[in-house]
């Protein structure tokens, strides 16, 4: 839509010169200024003339009028992606050319194919992104699911577009909550036990070391805050290599790395590096000492600190009393680290919003050290995620685990299939991409930033606007391309309407990409993938395909199915969406 848009802002330019001689609109003016009408009936494209008023000293009325009388002898020739044109109340309405979307737009997604929609401008560029990244000996459960779709998403947006990607899972494997899982394990914990029940088994004991803190009423345990300074040891002796303490941390990594990965596996989720946070544990004496020799670190209450009251925020921790190190002492080691590594254009982070200020600390604190790359340093924040109306809290088990959504998404689609696909032969490996696209298309269905209350049956729905319903589409088009056979070369025709409104949407791809780019927002591509999936389905049901006699509407329409298949398989693997030829 970029390149019709271009020219049609060219266009535009060149009938207000004529018509208004001095005119000063520019075509890239023009470009900003077109807009799509609320109601496609009145033209794809509108340029509303009000702001040319008063430079052109016309009515934006007479304006439009103007310009649309130029225009319209441009319509429908010389390659031209101008169609119909009208003014109406001081908006000129432009619609694109049937013949310009059959014999531009069509050729340019099948010739381009996995290419097409491309944005532009990230040639060369280094962005590493750091997502997912749970904290280990916790469940990996559905809190974590935004950071790590939203987070690939963008990763595979920045690598269509041409840029050098390096995905991080910046693992918790470091922390208080290590000293906790120490503390429970000793007290009450027993090898062969946690063996046999793996992650389930760290959980139980997770939840009983902060309900023996904490207390807990309904089951009638007391506080016990004397816990948490024994769990502050711990970690303290595991900070100084104590061996004992080394072991059974490296042991819950293995544990709860292995229970991690089966849920990256079925998303289909990849990553370039697992260094988690106590990977910097040497490389943050260096910054701590940077910060001290700066004058920039303080010490408060025994603490030590960057005051950062004059940025209206509060002090970042950089040192507890004891001298262990904080998240933000390790976010900076991390940050200088990756720079140093991959000299990156951007490192973008992927979090929850509750950690906003977090990140808004520790990127002051890199920018007061004299880093000049601090502004390449990028926060995408997504909203919370509570269950039924339940905030989630992994400390008293108040989780669902994704691998227990999965399992029941997919048990919910092997029972439709055996209804009504019982001979399917990719059973398994169709309702898991089913199954586990249900979910991922349901959180990404909204923009990033908005709180979801995870309804579990509306997540399983498998009506309306939902991931089965556009996996389905693909895989219609799948059928209809296999039965197709050979399309024999001719002069491919617009005939139907339903065909000009599918290449209308197709060609919105690019502009949906780089806005989805630019404002590091995956519900942009999903908007995209079900506005693509009812125009294709509407052509579909409307307009004879294997059935058509006459040659050039059969040929134009089977290569409409195809390139419907190439956008669509495309912004599928752009929002971890699993293709499937057979449903």
């Amino acid at each position: 839509m970029q390149n019709i848009k271009k020219l049609i802002a060219e266009a535009v330019a060149r009938c207000a010169a004529a018509a208004f001689p001095g005119s000063e609109l520019t075509a890239e003016a023009a470009v900003g200024m077109l807009e799509y009408p609320p109601d496609s009936t009145l033209g794809d494209l509108a340029l509303p003339c009000f702001k040319l008023s008063k430079t052109l000293r016309r009515s934006p009325v007479q304006i439009a009028q103007a310009i649309a009388d130029g225009l319209g002898a441009e319509a429908d020739n010389n390659g031209s992606p101008i169609g119909a044109v009208s003014a109406v109340n001081g908006y000129l309405n432009i619609k694109i050319s049937d013949k310009y979307l059959v014999g531009a737009v069509l050729p340019e997604i099948l010739e381009k194919r996995e290419k097409y929609g491309a944005p532009q401008g990230y040639e060369g560029k280094k962005i590493v992104l750091d997502y997912c990244s749970p904290n280990l000996a916790k469940p990996f459960h559905i809190g974590h699911l935004g950071t790590t779709v939203i987070g690939h998403s963008l990763k595979m947006l920045f690598e269509f577009a041409g840029a050098e990607c390096v995905g991080i899972n910046y693992v918790g494997d470091w922390g208080t909550q290590f000293g906790k899982m120490i503390v429970a394990y000793k007290k009450w914990g027993d090898r062969e036990a946690v063996e046999r029940g793996g992650m389930d088994a760290l959980v139980e004991l997770y939840v009983k070391i902060n309900n023996a803190i904490s207390g807990n009423e309904e089951q009638g345990i007391p506080a016990d805050p004397a816990l948490a300074d024994e769990a502050r040891a711990e970690f303290h002796k595991l900070e100084l290599g104590d061996e004992e303490n080394l072991a059974l941390w490296r042991w819950f990594v293995e544990l709860s790395s292995n229970a991690n990965q089966k849920i990256l596996d079925m998303l289909g989720v990849t990553f370039d590096s697992h260094k988690g946070e106590s990977f910097y544990t040497d490389k943050m004496p260096a910054q701590v000492e940077k910060l001290r020799e700066l004058g920039l670190l303080k010490v408060d209450d025994g603490a030590s600190i960057v005051d950062l009251s004059e940025y209206d925020m509060p002090p970042c921790l950089i040192l507890k009393r004891d001298g262990s190190t904080l998240y933000p002492t390790r976010d900076i080691a991390a940050a200088v680290y990756r720079k140093q590594t991959y000299d990156f254009d951007k490192c973008v982070y992927v979090t929850s919003a509750g950690q906003s200020l977090h990140f808004a600390q520790w990127f002051k604190v890199v920018e007061l050290m004299g880093y000049d790359w601090a502004d390449g340093l990028v926060h995408v924040p997504y909203g919370t995620v509570s269950i039924n109306g339940s905030k989630l809290a992994t400390r008293t088990g108040n989780v669902i685990l994704l691998r227990d959504l999965f399992a029941l998404a997919v048990d919910k689609v092997k029972a439709i299939m055996d209804e009504k696909s019982p001979d399917l032969a990719n059973r398994d490996e169709a309702a898991e991409a089913v199954g586990v696209g249900a979910i991922v298309f349901y959180y990404l269905s909204g923009s990033r930033i908005r709180d979801i209350n995870f309804m579990l049956e509306d997540a399983l729905s498998f009506d309306g606007n939902t991931g089965p319903y556009v996996q389905y589409t693909y895989a219609r088009t799948c059928s209809v391309l296999e039965k197709a056979g050979e399309v024999p070369a001719c002069e491919l025709k617009i005939s139907a309407p339903e065909e000009s409104d599918l290449l209308k949407v197709l060609c919105r791809f690019r502009e949906r990409a780089e806005a989805a780019l630019n404002d590091y927002e995956p519900f942009y591509i999903t908007r995209f993938i079900l506005d693509v999936a009812a125009a294709f389905n509407r052509f579909y049901h409307n307009c004879r395909i294997l059935g058509e006699q006459d040659e050039a509407v059969r040929a134009t329409r089977i290569k409409l199915t195809e390139a419907t298949n190439i956008v669509l398989g495309r912004a599928f693997g752009l929002i971890c969406l699993k293709k499937m030829s057979k449903i």
